[in-house]
This record gives structure tokens, sequence and C-alpha cells, in this order.
């Protein structure tokens, strides 16, 4: 057989499929009925206008600009000399700094999704919201979560009557099924690409414990950061985010944070409340091959709990330390931060269904989902004075502090904010840096961090906890 006739032979079987007779089991036919590809040529003519024309008025683009203060001596961001003179060492001049993204009003009243790195600037930040039909409206922050990489803002004025996307259950998403991206890509207007889902509940890419991502392979660009993924009922089943690129272009692969998290932030914004993620009171590890097979366990894919916090939810409801989450309500985990996005788009005061392989053998555990304790009145301060700690928020490491910003360790206190422009800023501290020691005294709670920063000092030398690593600073007093 030539290579031209196998060739014709495997074109006329793609063509023929369509119409070859074929026996459907009752489960096979009601989900070709429900999601099918195009039966023939034709029909790939098909458009996708309607659904569009539906998406596309409620994604918005979004003009940030920012005013900073910067300085013309090529020492001004030099830490040394920025601790003797202040902000206003060498010849202050100002820049103004401008970005673009995409957004998505999820509601009548101007509410609008995007991601937190498309509105994150520095000083004084202006929004702007342009919509399709070319009106144009400033815009305030309503709610941010940087880990979580969503933001919401409300738009200000108008008729409070706005086009608006509806959510969908993403959770119901397939690979394979047919999806459309719209945004902004490099600032050029308004645009539509098509593709698919790629994979679901990708996990290794994210900052925070709970993110989880859809996959696509419809062109996103920078630009399209916020900007909606819909599905084919023109429904908002994702918010783009991120691509995986060594060109800066689209290749191909791109990644969009699912609306079902994206709704509970939408929701509480809409409210007037800050999201909570419900406090597990233990310690995740995703499953690696060594720990699979030391547990007798066939596959690499779960969340094994290696540490329980007395009196925790999780300790209450029975877990121990070895189990292995494996299923959350139905669903399969693969790792701890899939395990966590579970219960956070659950929800406090809900019960999660947890299935966990304890010796090999599965259990069922039913585990109330509740917030985590609120730190008391002198677990958390604000520091100020003359030192580099100068305007960072420290809290003793309670259980749920280190759940939150995923701490092994408990001896000392942590990082948990620091104020624009701070001194702090200045010297490079971070959320979830940990003060283990001042001036060579280590430091166990908030009490002794601050007596420790109360007298002026000649030298100040701070050791600093980050990740796997210690670092050491040592500054003029």
């Amino acid at each position: 057989m030539t290579m031209k006739k196998w060739f014709l032979i495997c074109v006329a079987a793609v063509i023929g499929a369509s119409v070859a007779p074929k026996v459907f089991s009752p489960a096979e036919d009601a989900l070709a009925q429900e999601k099918i590809a195009p039966p023939s040529r034709e029909s790939i003519q098909y458009s996708y206008a309607p659904i569009v024309k539906k998406a596309a008025p409620a994604v918005v683009n979004v003009y940030v600009r920012s005013r900073v203060q910067t300085f013309d001596s090529p020492f001004a961001n030099d830490p040394f000399f920025r601790h003797f003179f202040g902000n206003n060492f060498g010849r202050p001049s100002e820049r103004v700094m401008s970005s673009l993204g995409s957004g998505v009003i999820v509601n009548r009243e101007g509410f609008v999704v995007t991601n937190t790195h498309v509105i994150k600037g520095g000083g004084d930040t202006a929004i702007r919201i342009a919509l399709a039909d070319k009106r144009e409206f400033d815009a305030k922050v309503i709610a941010q979560d940087d880990k979580a990489d969503i933001a919401v803002l409300k738009i200000e004025g108008g008729d409070g009557n706005f086009p608006f996307l509806q959510f969908d259950d993403s959770d119901a998403l397939e690979v394979g099924d047919l999806v459309l991206a719209i945004g902004n890509p490099f600032g050029v207007g308004q645009t539509v690409t098509s593709g698919i889902v790629s994979a679901l509940s990708r996990t290794e890419i994210g900052q925070s414990d709970s993110q989880v991502f859809i996959q696509t392979d419809a062109a996103i660009n920078p630009g399209n950061s916020g900007g909606a993924l819909v599905d084919m009922s023109g429904r908002l089943i994702g918010i783009n985010t991120m691509i995986y690129s060594q060109s800066g272009g689209s290749v191909g692969i791109g990644f969009a944070i699912p609306s079902n998290l994206v709704r509970v932030y939408a929701d509480s914004a809409a409210l007037g409340r800050k999201v909570e993620k419900p406090w597990l009171g233990a310690k995740l590890e995703a499953m690696s091959r060594d720990i699979a097979e030391g547990l007798g366990l066939d596959r690499v894919s779960g969340a094994v709990v290696t540490r329980l916090y007395d009196k925790g939810p999780a300790a209450a409801a029975g877990l121990e330390a070895g189990d292995v989450i494996t299923n959350v309500d139905g669903v399969d985990v693969v790792d701890a931060r899939a395990v966590y996005y579970r219960m956070t788009t659950k929800g406090i005061g809900q019960t999660a269904r947890l299935t966990v392989i304890r010796h090999n053998k599965p259990i069922d555990i039913a585990m109330p989902l509740v917030a985590a304790p609120k730190p008391g009145k002198n677990d958390a301060k604000n520091l100020s004075g003359n030192h580099p700690l100068d305007g960072a928020r420290i809290s003793n490491i309670l259980p749920s502090v280190a759940d939150e910003y995923d701490l092994d360790d408990t001896d000392g206190v942590v990082v948990t904010s620091v104020r624009d422009g701070s001194t702090a800023q200045t010297f490079g501290f971070q959320p979830g840096d940990i003060i283990a020691a001042i001036n060579k005294d280590k430091i166990a709670t908030v009490d002794e961090a601050e007596r420790a920063l109360a007298n002026r000092r000649q030298l100040w030398q701070i050791s600093v906890k980050r990740g796997n690593r210690v670092l050491q600073l040592q500054v003029p007093g």
C-alpha cells in the first residue's frame, strides 16, 4: 500500500466517522447528546458570534496610573543612605507609571473582578474603567488578596445598570471543553480568542495555598490579565491570570483562576466582608514518590497530614498524622493546595466530607469548616520608632498564623504586613518573614520584640528566617 493511498484511507476514515454506525451505551448516549465533536466539515463553520455578543459587553479595560516619588541621586535607593537621610535624599522628582489590564463586570451595580497584579501600583494610584461601548468611569478598590491574585473594584458613577457576566460552575468543566478568552492583549483593544480547556486543577504554579488553575490553549497575552474565560453558554468560568512563555507572547499555555473561587471574593466584597478561609488546624504536604512507597500506596497523589494542632478542627474530626487525603466532597485532590481550594470554595459554616487513606484503607471523615481563632489583643502589634522594623506589623506565631503563612517554625514572631514607604519596606522586610533574633537576643513574643526595639542602638543586628534561608541584617543605629 502506497503512502498516498494510506493517507487517503485515514482521511476517509476521519470524515466518515460521523456516518459510520456505532452502538452507544445509555450513559455514552446521554454524554454524546450534551457534548459532541462537530459532525461534519460544514458544521465547523458555525460561529461563536452569539456567545461573544452576550459576553463581550461585560469585559472591560482597566487603566492604572500611579504617581511615584523618585530621587535623582544614584544613592537614593541605597538603604544605608535612606536610613540616614530619609526619603528626601537627593533631588526629588515625580514619575507617572501606567499599566493596562482587563476586568469583568459581575453584577448590575458595577462590581468588577480582575487580578491584583493589574491594579498594584504605588503612591497615588488612579484606576479608570473603559467599557466595550466606549464609556469610561473611575473605579475604587473594594477588596484585594495578593496571594490569590484577585481584586474586586467598584465602578463609580453610571446608572447602576451595567452589563455583567453570570458565573458558571467551574467544577463542571472537563478537559476538551471549548472556551473563549476575552481581554485587551498588548493594549490593542478588546480581542476574542478561542481554544479548549487543556487541563484542570493545576496547582504547581500558584503562590497561595488555595490556588488552582484552569489551563487553556486560547491565546492569552500581556493585557489579557483579569479578562474573562467564558464557556459556550457565555458565562464566566475563569479569570485569565498568567501565561507560560519564554518570549512574552502566547504559546498556547495560559492559566485562569476558576470562577468558583472568584465568586467567593466577589460575593464577599458585595456584602462588605473580607474572605475568611476555613482553618484546617493541620499541616499538609504534597504526596511524593518516596512517601507513597513508604505508605505502601500505588498512586503518587493526595495530601499527607504531617502535623495536627491540639483542639484544631482536623484533630477534632478524627484526622491523624500520616493520613492521606485523596478526595474532598467527591472530587479527587492531587495535593495540599487542592484540599485548601476545596475548603475555601465550600466556605465557613459548611461541612467538608473527606476520604482519607489510613493503613491502606479508605475512611470517610466529616469535618466542619470553621474560621481560625482571632489573635488576642497582645498577639499582634504595629511597630514604630527609630529602628529598621518601623512600619511593620508583627504577630505571635499562633497555629492559625502558621497555617496562613505556611510556616514550619513556631519560634520567633512573624511579619504580617509592611506599610508602603516605611523603613521596614526600605530594608526589604516581607509578610511571612520570621524575626528570630534582635541584637543576638532570641525573640519569642511580640512583647519581647517591642522591648528589644525600644532603645536606640549604634548597630542593629536582626536575624530573619525566610523560607529555608536565614538572613542577617546589620544597620547602623
